[in-house]
C-alpha cells in the first residue's frame, strides 16, 4: 500500500516532467498524509483541432477517493489506494478507471515493515525514494464528488501492485509508476480504456527504488520536516511499544479535512 508519500521537488521541475503550460509554486512538503491535499496531473483540457498546446493541468486533490455515488462521506472507508489488478471492475474505481486516469507527483514513499505476528516491536519504517533521484510520477484516480449541498471536492487515490525486490522484504504492495514516455497514453481516457494500458501496471523495475530506514519521527504528521528522510542510525535500539486495543481508522472524519486543506500549496 502507500500511506505515506512526499513531494519536495521545485513547481518548475514539476512542471517540466509533467508537460505543463502553468502551475503554482508550492512549499516541499516531506510527510503527506491521509486527507491532505496532493499535487495530481489531469489530461482532461479539450483543445480544438490543430491547438498544440498542452492538454494536461496540474490540480489539488484531497487524499481519499469518494465516488460520486456516495451519500455521507463519515461514513464510507478512507480509500487512499486502489488495487491495480481490480480497480475496472471495482464499483468504487470503475468509472475512474475509464474515465479520470490521473499522476500523482511524488518524491519517494513511506512503508513500515510490520514486527512478526504476536510481536510488540513497532512497525519499522522506510523511505522509498528513486535511486537516481529525481520526481517520481505514480498512477492514480480521481474523482469529483460533490456534496447535499452542490459544494465540489476533487479526491484521488493511489494504484498499488505487487512489489519490486527491493519494496518486498518490507512490504507486499507498492503504488504503480508511470514512466514519462507512457504519460500520455495512461492519461488519454479518450482513446485508452483500461485493458489498453494494463500493462503499465506493474511493479517498478528492480533497482529503480533504494530504501532508506528512518526513524519513528514520520509516524507522526505534525513531524513534517527533512529530518523525517533522515536514516536512522544501524545500532538504534528497537523500541517496544505495550499491547493496545485495536482501533479502526477506516473512516474519515469531518476534522480529518479542514475547509482550508487545499491551500497548503
Amino acid at each position: 500500500m502507500c500511506g505515506r508519500f512526499s513531494l519536495t521537488a521545485t513547481s518548475e521541475e514539476v512542471q517540466e516532467l509533467f508537460g505543463l503550460e502553468e502551475i503554482e509554486e508550492f512549499p516541499p512538503r516531506y510527510n503527506i498524509a491521509p486527507t491532505q491535499p496532493i499535487l495530481i496531473v489531469a489530461g482532461d483540457i479539450r483543445r480544438e483541432e490543430g491547438d498544440n498546446r498542452t492538454d494536461r493541468r496540474a490540480l489539488l486533490a484531497r487524499w481519499g477517493f469518494l465516488p460520486g455515488w456516495v451519500k455521507d462521506p463519515a461514513d464510507f472507508p478512507l480509500l487512499i489506494n486502489a488495487r491495480s489488478e481490480t480497480a475496472a471492475e471495482k464499483a468504487s474505481f470503475r468509472a475512474a478507471m475509464r474515465h479520470r486516469r490521473v499522476l500523482i507527483a511524488a518524491s519517494g514513499f513511506y512503508e513500515w515493515q510490520r514486527s512478526p505476528k504476536g510481536s510488540k516491536q513497532k512497525s519499522v519504517p522506510y523511505w522509498v525514494k528513486p535511486r537516481q533521484g529525481g520526481i517520481v510520477a505514480f498512477a492514480g484516480l480521481m474523482e469529483t464528488y460533490m456534496s447535499a449541498d452542490g459544494a465540489e471536492m476533487d479526491t484521488a487515490a493511489v494504484l498499488t501492485v505487487g512489489p519490486n525486490r527491493e519494496v518486498a522484504p518490507i512490504h507486499d504492495r507498492m503504488p504503480v509508476v508511470i514512466a514519462p514516455e507512457d504519460f500520455s497514453r495512461w492519461l488519454d481516457c479518450l482513446n485508452q480504456e483500461p485493458r489498453h494500458v494494463a500493462d503499465l501496471m506493474v511493479p517498478a523495475p528492480d533497482d529503480y527504488f533504494e530504501a532508506v530506514r528512518v526513524s519513528d519521527l514520520v509516524n507522526k504528521v505534525a513531524n513534517s520536516g527533512p529530518e523525517v528522510q533522515e536514516a536512522a542510525a544501524d545500532d538504534a535500539p528497537a523500541e517496544v511499544e505495550p499491547a493496545r486495543p485495536t482501533k479502526r481508522v477506516a473512516k474519515a472524519k469531518a476534522a480529518d479535512t479542514p475547509p482550508d486543506q487545499l491551500k497548503l500549496f
